[in-house]
């Protein structure tokens, strides 16, 4: 039997067939979005803007299905019949304006060139003094809300864009009559939903970005959202009641979708979740194992059994039951840039897409503290720990001598100590991390980016056996709803595995200065980030040249 996992990325979507008895891989495509810049929706005029158009997701998933499997064929023993299940997962909060009938408003001619009918990708950060009302409102009216997802509502998320979409074209908030994360979508499509009310949510996106728990009745109560305002009230009973874990289907493929991707009708379709939770399924993910799934941003996640109590977490993305695999809180934290920094720099700034090899090979020969550089990584913004989208980055230390390849480094170091803030913030509040498990194509394949955050994070760095891992997490849980397994514990062993031989282990004298460089890296994000604001910064610049001299000797 095989399974198909749909993984829904920032610049394009991807299918992997997967034989469900040993996690073979048999069919991966990659289809690119062919909207905007890099299938990115831009406004010059605004760079906290990012849209997606919906219908390059019913494109790329019809081509990307089809090549995928046209590379199963190639296997002895595939046939498209044997497909038991699909699984999808997605960016988020990506939430889409879709009318009555559960289509999306950009694929009306209507609305097709309006930037707010659009899908509100997740890297969009234009609701932000909405994010800053939701959380001044909830931290006064409904503290509880707030505390499972670090005290901060983020512009990243689920309400602050739709309230930010009513209150900059109330047009299109008005022509929608729900919206739908895509995560939950494109399920949805595959399923035939017709009606939105009707879509089976997951708790994945409900819980982490739409403020949802059973604790207290599922969505904000329609009292609290009156208060941001009454026309979000409204929306809530057009949207769901409940949201569901991978536990259960989102629903079957329907007879016209099965028709077009060649597939039987009927076969169940997984919950929808977002990547890098089904990543970290992909992963391996077990308590005590932090899944760093690295890609254009970072998000960390990491399982507690829901038999446990686990605090509430400052600064984190959230805590939520079910969230990443039935029968476990799911905790997320992450980065909102990464993989972008290097790519801002290389492509954007020396606007050569080649460099990106020559300059690692070149960083690759410096010393830790070697460049007397700093940096921090808030290119696009602070997701977490601080959870503000409107830090910018900096970077300290330039000189008449400072080198590209220096600067490279030094903006992976950033993120590298992004990274330990986010490991020592969750170990300081209890939860457990025996080991660090890293999965995308950053982690397969730049062994100077894996090393530092081994020196840094004083963690050894394991990798995902599989470089789609998004992609198999997905079709992991479809195997399991397809019965191809008894549960997920069962099935993770079988189909997912870690990269044999590879274990980037921490450096002692690298360590060291790492330590030293730590230290300096939190006054700036201290003091920049506003924690705080008394902060005397005049030993930065003296400090890092004298590591700088410290290593030159």
């Amino acid at each position: 039997m095989f399974t198909i996992g749909i993984d829904y990325g920032t610049n394009s979507v991807r299918a992997l067939v997967v034989r469900t008895s040993d996690g073979a891989e048999l069919g991966p495509a990659v289809v690119d979005y062919p909207s905007g810049h890099q299938g990115v929706l831009l406004d010059p005029k605004d760079h906290h803007l990012a849209r997606q158009h919906p219908g390059d997701y019913l494109l790329g998933l019809e081509k990307s299905v089809k090549a995928a499997l046209a590379q199963a064929r190639k296997a002895k023993g595939f046939d498209a019949r044997k497909v038991v299940g699909l699984g999808v997962d997605t960016t988020g909060s990506s939430p889409i304006p879709v009318d009555k009938n559960n289509r999306a408003l950009a694929l009306d001619p209507r609305w097709e060139k309006n930037l707010a009918a659009q899908c509100w990708l997740w890297k969009d950060h234009t609701s932000h003094r909405e994010a800053a009302q939701i959380t001044a409102l909830a931290a006064k009216h409904r503290p509880h809300f707030i505390a499972k997802c670090g005290n901060t509502y983020s512009s990243e998320w689920f309400w602050a864009k739709i309230w930010h979409a009513l209150n900059v074209a109330p047009k299109v908030f008005a022509a929608a009559h729900s919206w739908v994360e895509l995560c939950d979508w494109v399920p949805s499509v595959l399923a035939g939903v017709t009606d939105p009310v009707q879509i089976k949510r997951g708790v994945c996106a409900a819980g982490h970005k739409a403020l949802y728990s059973d604790e207290w009745g599922g969505l904000p109560d329609k009292e609290f959202l009156a208060l941001l305002d009454p026309k979000l009230a409204d929306l809530r009973d057009r949207l769901y009641i409940k949201a569901h874990d991978a536990g259960e289907a989102a629903g079957t493929l329907c007879t016209s979708w099965a028709k077009t991707l060649g597939l039987p009708a009927g076969i169940p379709i997984a919950i929808g979740e977002f990547d890098v939770h089904y990543g970290a399924i992909g992963s391996g993910v077990t308590e005590g194992t932090l899944v760093k799934v690295i890609g254009t941003s970072t998000c960390d996640c990491g399982v507690v059994s829901a038999a446990k109590t686990v605090a509430d977490i400052p600064g984190i993305c959230g805590i939520v039951k079910g969230a990443i695999l039935p029968g476990y809180y799911g905790i997320e934290a992450g980065q909102s840039a990464v993989g972008d920094i290097f790519k801002w720099y290389v492509e954007g700034l020396l606007r050569d897409v080649k460099l990106h090899a020559k300059l690692t090979a070149e960083a690759a020969k410096l010393k830790p503290g070697q460049s007397g550089l700093l940096a921090l990584d808030w290119n696009n913004g602070n997701r977490t720990i601080l959870v503000d989208q409107l830090l910018t980055g900096l970077l300290v230390g330039q000189t008449l001598y400072t080198t590209q390849a220096e600067i490279y480094r030094a903006l992976i170091e950033a993120t590298a100590f992004g990274a330990r803030a986010i490991i020592e913030r969750i170990r300081e509040y209890g939860v457990p991390i025996e080991r660090v498990v890293c999965a995308g194509g950053i982690a397969e394949k730049n062994p100077l980016l894996m090393q530092i955050y081994a020196d840094v994070t004083g963690c050894t760095m394991l990798v995902a056996g599989s470089s789609q891992a998004c992609a198999l997490g997905a079709a992991v849980s479809a195997a399991v709803l397809a019965d191809a397994h008894k549960d997920f514990a069962s099935a993770q062993r079988k189909m997912t595995r870690l990269k044999p031989g590879v274990a980037y282990k921490p450096k002692a004298a690298n360590q060291t200065i790492y330590n030293q460089l730590y230290a300096l890296y939190r006054q700036l994000h201290d003091s920049f980030g506003g924690v705080n604001q008394s902060a005397d910064l005049s030993n930065i610049m003296k400090d890092l040249l004298a590591i700088k001299a410290a290593t030159h000797a």
